[in-house]
């Protein structure tokens, strides 16, 4: 199996059509398990998938460390997108404070390739807009690490509309990564439209609602006290759960008429969207990956979007999607 590979973006970027979130591997959700996230890793560049996704806080700096040794080697095959912003201390893991500051930019890209062990990497973003530090400066910062050969390319992560608009004309953005998914779709009013104008490609994270759009979390009671789902994300929460566990056996019932998984049709629904919609499902084992790679062979009818779609109607989702602290870190200027 050979992954296809489409463009990502306007600016040159060609990743395989879907990518791999390694959030997960050392963080969040549940016991981490270093050697299976290796293996499921090199068992995405075997499957052609060479979009691999993290982040500096992703572990606080492990999640890098996980990829950068286990890539060794193979950097050739790998398209390696990393994100800053969210700053985080060994020393005090609570700790959290957003920044955009130029000098914070350019070193936090350092640290990053240092982890990484890598000259350079292939896309770098901004992982939640900074309110304190105006875009254009982060940008501006962004920018020079692309003429000095750090980056390539440049993204956005849970920006508006307006503040895309506003970074575009500093250096031009590749991808714009935010949440999206079955059941999330802010994006589709304002910003899909702004950034399909700019040439700039999208990355949905979470596309499986963080595993629950897979029916395989069938009460809270099934996240281990190590995973922070049920504490950080109210739609997991007692009370929440129940109502949205009613739109995924819906999900569910579609996808055994079809003869898949209720994954797989979830993020067929996202690659239904459009080529510019490159998805990135987290896992850390192998077995989910391959699953998961799968559903790229899934193409839907326009009837069986509309189908999906009315099935999970935005206006029954029970929960935001972040706890309130998390929600005040997404940018909504205008």
């Amino acid at each position: 199996m050979s992954m296809r590979k489409v463009s990502l973006g306007s600016q040159g970027a060609v990743v395989s059509r879907l990518g791999l979130g390694c959030m997960g591997m050392s963080e969040f959700y549940g016991q981490r398990n270093d050697e299976e996230s290796a293996a499921t890793i090199l068992r995405a560049l075997d499957l052609g998938i060479n979009f691999l996704d993290t982040a500096d806080m992703y572990g606080i700096g492990d999640n890098e460390e996980l990829i950068g040794r286990t890539v060794k080697g193979r950097r050739d095959e790998v398209f390696l997108a990393t994100k800053f912003g969210n700053v985080r201390k060994k020393d005090d893991p609570t700790y959290w404070q957003v920044s955009g500051k130029p000098e914070y930019v350019k070193s936090a890209c350092d640290a990053s390739l240092q982890r990484l062990g890598m000259d350079y990497i292939d896309l770098y973003y901004q992982h939640r807009v900074d309110p304190a530090t105006p875009i254009e400066e982060t940008v501006g910062a962004m920018a020079d690490l692309v003429t000095a050969g750090k980056v390539k390319y440049l993204g956005l992560s849970e920006a508006s509309a307006a503040t895309i608009r506003r970074a575009h004309q500093v250096h031009p953005i590749t991808a714009l990564q935010t949440e999206y998914s079955l059941w999330e779709r802010h994006v589709e009013d304002e910003i899909v439209p702004a950034i399909r104008e700019l040439g700039i490609g999208f990355v949905p994270y979470s596309p499986l609602g963080r595993g629950f759009l897979t029916g395989s979390i069938t009460s809270p009671a099934d996240l281990s006290s190590s995973d922070s789902r049920s504490q950080r994300f109210p739609r997991f929460a007692e009370g929440a759960f129940d109502k949205n566990k009613t739109l995924v056996e819906r999900v569910r019932t579609i996808a055994y008429r079809r003869g898949v998984k209720p994954g797989q049709l979830a993020l067929a629904w996202v690659m239904a969207k459009g080529e510019d919609f490159v998805p990135i499902p987290g896992t850390k084992r192998r077995t989910y990956l391959e699953e998961n790679a799968a559903a790229v062979d899934i193409h839907l009818s326009v009837e069986e979007v509309a189908e999906l779609e009315a099935a999970v109607p935005q206006n029954e989702i029970a929960g935001e999607r972040y706890a309130e602290a998390n929600m005040k870190a997404i940018d909504t200027t205008r």
